[in-house]
């Protein structure tokens, strides 16, 4: 047992004695002191290595090890983020800053309004509504009145059916005023038909009754 000690205690202090050759190898590997290994069992020849190329040479029979890198997992913040997708762990207790910081009511306010115009937009280069409307549907998203690209969408309709009653409306009135003129054409031609019978029926009947 006593020897045992010993040669461990001899042991560690060739490995201690190694700092040279762990330097050299550590520029050979052009990495760290602390990715270097050194066998333990052939300190002795390790310790006897005093240049470049002797390090060299015990890299590539094995005696020197450049130790792979370290594992940084991410496993776990991968699995974190796709909770936080489905909603989970983002309650009270989980928040830092204030609700205007974490989504601010601008970057919110700009998507919105992105959105309208590029229906707006497209509406207008599908000519689905003219210039005028698109002017006044501009203004009207800009000053906060639909709320999202459905109500537009629905306003849109809305208005289009509306337009397009009242065009009917106006048809169909200037329809029955065609139609009432045209009447009253007709009534008053017959109106003049008849005066002038009867007053040709008049002419012919005051001859007769001189005589």
């Amino acid at each position: 047992a006593v020897v045992s000690t010993q040669s461990a205690h001899y042991g560690r202090e060739i490995m201690s004695s190694l700092k040279l050759q762990k330097r050299l190898a550590a520029s050979v590997m052009k990495c760290g002191r602390k990715k270097v290994w050194l066998d333990p069992n052939e300190a002795s020849e390790i310790s006897n290595a005093n240049s470049r190329q002797n390090i060299k040479k015990l890299i590539k029979d094995g005696l020197i090890i450049k130790k792979p890198q370290t594992v940084h997992s991410r496993a776990r913040c991968r699995k974190n983020r796709e909770a936080r997708r489905m909603g989970r762990h983002t309650g009270t207790g989980k928040r830092k800053g204030t609700a205007n910081a974490r989504m601010p009511e601008k970057v919110i306010w700009m998507r919105r309004m992105r959105v309208l115009r590029r229906l707006l937009k497209k509406y207008r280069e599908d000519k689905k509504i003219d210039k005028h409307m698109y002017h006044a549907l501009y203004l009207q998203s800009k000053g906060n009145i639909f709320k999202n690209k459905r109500v537009l969408m629905e306003h849109i309709h809305k208005k289009k059916a509306e337009g397009l009653r009242l065009k009917a409306l106006q048809e169909q009135a200037e329809a029955r005023r065609n139609r009432s003129k045209a009447a009253h054409e007709r009534k008053s031609a017959r109106n003049a038909q008849k005066h002038a019978e009867m007053f040709a029926h008049i002419e012919d009947n005051v001859p007769e009754e001189e005589s």
